[in-house]
């Protein structure tokens, strides 16, 4: 969440920067209201604490002179004192939580140099990848679902018959192929990135922590009987194995890589195109995540964002690299890098990572900081990416190794995860 004391000193500034994220003005005048009502019943409910405190002292003063008459006066005042404390402690408490209920539901504030804009449409390409565009033969332009089924590598039919639609099922080399990019991956981080394998289930508190909740419940799987949440991306566990710690400056940047099925219900999906493995319910991916400085965030940016770079030219991939701009950013991100590949079978840009810094917005919400040099504990910066989410790659990879005779041709470097086999062959 943001910081309420840079929304009580300078809620013009916050004002400005939100409205670039579309947000109402409106909404930080009411959270400066709510913070101003809370502080004073706060204010009030200690100015009440401390002199009960201080009618118990002189009533244990006036008993031991034995002025019985001015103890029970002042024991008296002390209760009805102490009954308007109690009362006012829960108002203050439930003013309180108002307050931090409209943060958890405010946006981070987008980094300055983040592109303005209200959309996708005023998304920044940063670069592409090659420069110059490759041609593509009519045998790529089928899409994957067609070659996925023909091969035995996608069941979307027998998918459904288990879990519902848009719950796909990979089969034989099919499913092999997912693994192996899986291992690729982990691999290739495995020099910079503490692998990780995190729990698939978590703590409101959890989701709670990278800003999926409240907000973005309808959006999440809900197991309600044990009141556990399964996780959209690996980054939510991630953010949390250190909440509530300090950590040592020294031990930044930390770096932790994991692999997991991801789950997202796409609510907002109904009339988008959600053929084949364009838009599922549930997807492996592998994620980059940081703890940080705040010297440090800019370059572990960068960093991550090429190494999906790196990932996706070896795959031999055309890509293109967007600079969101602050309206098209997630809730919790003050900067975002976007990667999309483009899969000729079904002629479109299909985001597969989305790189984020998302400064100290997490940390506040899930109390995460580190002991700097000089001075007190302060929050620490949290960055996290897609290196890479698999279901759209899979689709990519199908639909450009196709060749004329209906086999699959895949990239020379899955070739140690595939037992060599890099040819998917027809019929």
């Amino acid at each position: 969440m943001i910081d309420i004391r840079l929304v009580r000193d300078d809620s013009a500034s916050v004002k400005a920067a939100l409205g670039r994220r579309g947000v109402d003005p409106a909404d930080v005048d009411r959270l400066v209201d709510l913070d101003v009502r809370a502080r004073a019943a706060v204010g009030r409910r200690d100015e009440l604490r401390a002199e009960v405190k201080s009618l118990s002292k002189l009533v244990g003063e006036a008993r031991r002179t034995g002025d019985a008459a001015r103890a029970g006066e002042l024991a008296d005042r002390s209760r009805v004192l102490g009954e308007e404390e109690r009362s006012l402690h829960a108002v203050a408490d439930a003013a309180q939580e108002e307050v931090r209920q409209a943060l958890l539901y405010l946006p981070n504030l987008p980094a300055a140099d983040a592109p303005d804009g209200d959309g996708p449409d005023d998304n920044v390409v940063a670069r592409t990848w090659p420069d110059e565009a490759p041609t593509y033969r009519e045998c790529q332009r089928v899409p994957h679902w067609e070659t996925g089924g023909a091969l035995g590598l996608l069941d979307m039919e027998r998918g459904a018959k288990l879990s519902g639609s848009m719950f796909p099922l990979y089969r034989g080399l099919g499913a092999r192929l997912l693994r192996a990019l899986t291992a690729f991956a982990l691999d290739s981080h495995a020099d910079e990135f503490e692998e990780v394998r995190p729990p698939t289930l978590v703590l409101t508190e959890t989701m709670v922590s990278t800003g999926h909740l409240p907000k973005f419940e309808e959006e999440a799987y809900h197991l309600e009987r044990d009141d556990l949440w399964a996780i959209p991306t690996a980054e939510v566990p991630l953010t949390s194995m250190w909440r509530g710690d300090i950590l040592d400056e020294a031990d930044l940047p930390l770096r932790l890589t994991a692999a997991t099925a991801c789950f997202r219900r796409e609510a907002g999906a109904a009339g988008r195109d959600t053929r084949g493995l364009l838009r599922v319910h549930e997807f492996d991916k592998v994620e980059l995540f940081a703890y940080a400085t705040p010297g440090q965030a800019p370059g572990l940016l960068d960093g991550m964002v090429a190494r999906a770079e790196v990932l996706l030219r070896d795959l031999g991939l055309q890509y293109r690299v967007l600079d969101l701009c602050a309206g098209d950013m997630g809730n919790s991100a003050a900067r975002t890098f976007d990667l999309e590949v483009y899969s000729p079978g079904v002629d479109q840009w299909l985001e597969v990572s989305s790189v984020s810094w998302c400064s100290d917005y997490q940390a506040r919400r899930a109390n995460i900081r580190y002991r700097p040099d000089r001075g007190g504990p302060v929050l620490v910066h949290t960055l996290n990416g897609s290196a890479l989410a698999w279901a759209r790659i899979w689709a990519a990879l199908v639909e450009t190794g196709r060749r004329d005779d209906g086999s699959v041709v895949l990239p020379d470097v899955l070739a140690p995860y595939l037992r060599g086999e890099t040819v998917i062959p027809a019929g």
